[in-house]
């Protein structure tokens, strides 16, 4: 990351607050209104860059009220400084956010806009491609949430209309209920790509019966998600040995949330594929855990927690940077309502398309 000059002349943290289209249900929790911690530093020259964190307590067990206790104090740390090269200062800063890697991407995420912003280049350009080259254009998921069957046959129905066609299904509450939704959504996108998120709802030796009962219904997913608790190992590896040769690809998502773990599960070989969330590890060692994963031939995922505009934009450049994304779940705007639900570069079938940004993230959210 070539390194760049700016002194910041003000920097700022604050709650902003956006209501949901309908509440985001998964087996541990739910979301009814985005409450996310934002932090703008300002250069001497006027230029800003934005940051975003996003605090999913029934997920990591963060607050909003440490992660906006930690972006004042490293705001307060940031006014008057001169930033010479901002990975460095990224780095600087980490160990104060041991706890709280959601307030640790904000800052990364600040940092590197403003730095990209002052060069005058795209986000994407700050990071150096672990496959060939950047990949400008590309399309998310969409989610069904936990809900009721008709729930889910009335999304799957919209967003199939619209152009989707790759369905996460939030599962691990009702198994009956489960299998049903995810009937409900094949018959409503036929042909669709199926992805399963448990969000750890179920011990191993069921999550293997629950498959055979989709095989039996023709509706294998093509990615199985965190079918089990973060620190179950044993039933990680125990379902992707199952599941070796099935055409079905074994995710961790909460086991992997820092660079360690993600050696540990190549390691181990306890998956077939990780999901890179800046909210988990931050936004420099997530490159760090793509570049390992795509060296061991695993296969990638990047999704978000209940994020804005901003942070979803910045995690599209960030896929379009490093280029070696299979899976891509940045879908979390369309849960939104307001101005915080739009992305510049992100179109109504889920779509986007980064060949114009023009320089930094390209979100620029109003602070109280």
């Amino acid at each position: 990351m070539e390194k760049v000059s700016f002194v910041i002349d003000d920097a700022q943290a604050a709650i902003i607050r956006a209501p949901l289209v309908t509440p985001f249900r998964i087996s541990t929790g739910q979301h009814d209104e985005l409450e996310n911690v934002f932090i703008r530093l300002r250069a001497s020259d006027g230029a800003c860059g934005f940051g975003e964190a996003a605090v999913a307590t029934h997920i990591t067990g963060e607050t909003v009220a440490e992660t906006l206790e930690n972006l004042h104090s490293a705001a307060s740390a940031l006014r008057g400084r001169r930033i010479n090269d901002p990975a460095a200062t990224c780095r600087e800063f980490a160990p104060a956010f041991a706890g709280n890697h959601a307030a640790l991407a904000a800052l990364e995420m600040a940092l590197l806009d403003l730095s990209a912003r002052v060069r005058g280049i795209p986000f994407y350009q700050l990071f150096t491609p672990v496959a060939a080259q950047p990949l400008l254009s590309f399309s998310t998921d969409i989610t069904v949430v936990i809900g009721t069957v008709e729930e889910a046959r009335a999304t799957a129905l919209t967003f199939a209309q619209r152009g989707f066609s790759s369905f996460k299904i939030k599962i691990g509450r009702n198994e009956e209920e489960d299998l049903q939704r995810i009937l409900a959504v094949r018959e409503m996108a036929p042909g669709c790509a199926l992805i399963l998120d448990a969000n750890m709802g179920f011990s191993a030796t069921r999550m293997l019966a629950f498959l055979d009962l989709l095989d039996a219904k023709g509706a294998r997913p093509l990615l199985l998600e965190q079918p089990v608790p973060k620190q179950d190992w044993e039933g990680l590896t125990a379902i992707t040995a199952a599941l070796e040769g099935t055409g079905t690809l074994v995710c961790a998502d909460e086991s992997v949330g820092s660079l360690a773990a993600a050696r540990r599960a190549v390691e181990t070989n306890a998956v077939s594929a990780i999901n890179i969330k800046f909210m988990k590890s931050g936004i420099l060692e997530g490159a760090e855990i793509a570049r390992l994963a795509v060296a061991n031939g695993k296969r990638l995922m990047l999704g978000a927690m209940m994020e804005s505009a901003l942070a979803i934009t910045a995690s599209a450049h960030f896929a379009a940077g490093l280029g070696c994304f299979d899976f891509i779940d940045l879908d979390t705007t369309f849960f939104l309502k307001g101005d915080l639900a739009r992305s510049p570069y992100l179109d109504d079938s889920g779509r986007f398309d980064l060949t114009r940004a023009g320089s930094g993230i390209g979100v620029a959210p109003d602070l109280p």
